[in-house]
């Protein structure tokens, strides 16, 4: 069956109050990001190889097979088209599959550039970017993931043979989920306990051989496999998420990455004059990466529930002959219009990371480590929020798209399944918020001193203000000042960690208390990141926008976020004495409005976002809004239906309609 191109949505793009072309690149983050990410988009949707609409109905083996296939079509198209390292990325993303490229460009190579000696880099990185090797990274083991220093997994070495023995010594010590390890790396970055002298020397990463290069079977020592079918269909079950067990499998002593940390001849191991600091620069990118990832995952599960949610009606007047579009209840806009403003919201405080992560680069190479702590609680906050909020927003969409947002032709369960790892790895979501809850108690006890907060923090040095003010919010239009809100966050914010400090101050022990009140810590670290992204935003409209209504809009989006926040803790915002229950209801009122004026350009902001449809991957999500044709189209090419009379009819069937078979009563 056909489906036929017709824009059904046609009307609903005419109603846009602002340029959507600008509004595009204000997405991208420039016309050079935008050009870059719509041709590789395209090329990719544009190619047969690449299909996925058929994912949810593979078998494993087949699956996995189907997955190796594209991603050896990524390598031929990158080459073929002569792609730059940008393009390439891009054309892997748009692919929109998890394989084994993600970890070998994603963690293998960046762990070789972070932590490899000059001559361990020019050696290794050539051989990684020409893929003549894959490789993966191993840090998580069976029994132990954010707590890195429990590792069990250990490099001992052997100064009589030059080499280090890289060993598990128990089952949890077993590396376990790490992408592209169970049936296609060749090498993997190991992380294990240096051993040496018969003392330990702390976590370090090793370079490891797992296979042959000649025909793939594991190295001696070396047992490994597939760690078994994860949640969902299709989804991650593209990706051999591997576990591997070391049996006193030896390595030579300079493939341990030595950037930080040497090993000499004789075993004597010296710290270099690098700083370890800087690895911490290597965890600011990845989880800026991560934070740029959540915006993609939420703009695209928004994107389909908004685009569907204009497509379907339902009840309404009987007068008019035409059931009202879902998208004009209130319910359903205080439900999806705040996660369309969270996806901007999350757009732009990942662009700002990137910043950041310039910045905190350009420091620690001049020695400068002043802000490394702010900035590596900021990025674990926001690592932690961003994905939390996305994971939830994902299963919300799905909701806010009735029953036929159940469907996997929908997109949204597989766009869930592969989102939702994202809460636990590079650090469980709520030992990040953990981790930020102990600096911002560090840093609230610091002030009496005079230690001045840097960064995201730089707000708590207002202390006595924060402590004492009132909101002077009066009227609804009030909440529509950037400093009122702002004020109302900090205040919020910092009289949260004010408590929490206050309260683990009358324990024993921090530690005691640490672990009494770890759930007033996490809340006061919430707190303070949707400070981080309040602010981020206010200062992103606050600039010169080009193109008509673009600025104008944002600014919508950007007080819908803001006040939903209010709404959604407000009993936080009142327990701590920032707004009363007036200007609760004041902000809640303002909120509403607000609601009313994205209505009309809905539809145009997802349009914003540029995804083409193979990206989606949404039959309710389709640019023309051709919603039921397609799902009719894509029921029918579902296996089951190959066969009229279904397989088994005659076996099972049958028997029980010809009661030839024996019944008890039902």
């Amino acid at each position: 069956m056909v489906v036929a191109s017709v824009d059904n949505l046609a009307d609903e793009r005419s109603k846009a109050q602002f340029d959507v072309g600008a509004m595009k690149i204000v997405w991208a983050g420039s016309k050079h990001v935008f050009d870059v990410t719509d041709r590789m988009a395209r090329i990719v949707a544009s190619d047969p190889e690449f299909r996925k609409d058929n994912r949810t109905t593979l078998g494993r083996k087949e699956l996995f097979k189907n997955t190796l296939r594209k991603m050896a079509h990524v390598v031929k198209r990158a080459n073929e088209l002569r792609l730059t390292e940008e393009e390439a990325s891009k054309l892997r993303f748009f692919v929109d599959e998890p394989g084994y490229l993600d970890l070998h460009w994603g963690m293998f190579v960046p762990a070789i550039k972070g932590q490899g000696t000059e001559e361990q880099q020019e050696k290794w990185l050539p051989l990684a970017s020409r893929m003549e090797i894959i490789g993966c990274y191993a840090q998580t083991e069976l029994g132990h993931g954010s707590n890195v220093q429990g590792l069990e997994t250990t490099a001992t070495f052997d100064p009589k043979t030059d080499e280090f023995i890289i060993h598990s010594p128990s089952l949890t010590s077993y590396k376990w989920w790490p992408g592209g390890l169970g049936k296609v790396s060749t090498h993997v970055v190991v992380y294990a306990r240096l051993v040496s002298g018969g003392q330990e020397h702390g976590i370090y990463g090793f370079i490891v051989q797992l296979r042959s290069l000649d025909d793939h079977t594991p190295l001696p020592g070396i047992i490994i496999g597939d760690i078994g079918t994860k949640f969902g269909s299709g989804a991650y079950n593209t990706m051999d998420n591997g576990f591997v067990c070391f049996n006193r499998v030896r390595i030579p002593r300079n493939h341990m990455l030595m950037r930080f940390c040497q090993v000499t001849r004789e075993g004597n191991v010296c710290l270099s004059d690098v700083p370890k600091q800087m690895v911490y620069g290597t965890m600011v990118y990845v989880r800026q990466t991560i934070v740029s990832d959540a915006s993609w995952a939420l703009s695209r599960a928004v994107c389909i529930a908004v685009r569907y949610s204009a497509i379907r009606r339902q009840f309404g007047s009987q007068d008019r002959g035409i059931e009202t579009q879902v998208l004009d209840y209130k319910t359903q806009q205080s439900r999806l219009f705040p996660l369309l403003a969270s996806a901007y919201a999350f757009r732009f405080v990942g662009e700002w990371l990137k910043w950041l992560y310039a910045d905190v680069t350009e420091r620690l190479q001049a020695n400068d480590f002043s802000t490394l702590p702010e900035a590596h609680a900021c990025t674990a906050g926001l690592k932690s929020l961003t994905t939390s909020v996305t994971a939830d927003a994902i299963e919300e969409c799905r909701k806010l798209c009735g029953g036929h947002g159940y469907l996997c032709s929908s997109g949204l369960p597989e766009l869930f399944a592969v989102y939702v790892p994202a809460c636990t790895y590079e650090g469980d979501n709520v030992v990040l918020l953990l981790q930020v809850a102990r600096f911002l108690v560090k840093t609230v006890s610091r002030l009496a001193a005079g230690k001045k907060p840097v960064g995201t923090t730089t707000y708590m040095g207002n202390a006595e203000h924060l402590m004492q003010c009132k909101s002077s919010a009066s009227s609804p239009e009030d909440w529509l000042k950037p400093s009122v809100v702002l004020e109302a966050f900090e205040a919020r914010a910092f009289r949260l960690a004010v408590a929490c400090a206050r309260d683990i101050s009358k324990f024993s022990t921090p530690e005691a208390g640490f672990a009494e009140l770890s759930i007033d810590l996490v809340e006061a670290a919430i707190a303070h990141c949707e400070v981080i992204v309040v602010s981020r935003f206010i200062e992103k409209v606050q600039q010169d926008i080009p193109g008509d209504g673009v600025k104008e809009q944002l600014q919508i989006l950007c007080f819908i976020y803001a006040l939903h926040l209010i709404h959604k803790h407000s009993g936080e915002f009142l327990s701590t004495g920032c707004i009363t229950p007036e200007q609760a209801t004041l902000a809640n009122e303002q909120l509403r409005t607000l609601y009313g004026q994205v209505r009309p350009n809905a539809v145009s902001l997802v349009d914003a976002f540029n995804y083409t449809d193979h990206y989606l991957g949404s039959a309710l999500g389709r640019y023309d809004g051709n919603v039921y044709a397609t799902l009719y189209a894509q029921a029918l090419r579902d296996p089951l239906n190959d066969t009229v009379v279904p397989d088994g009819y005659e076996e099972f069937i049958r028997p029980v309609l010809k009661q030839t078979m024996r019944l008890s009563r039902l």
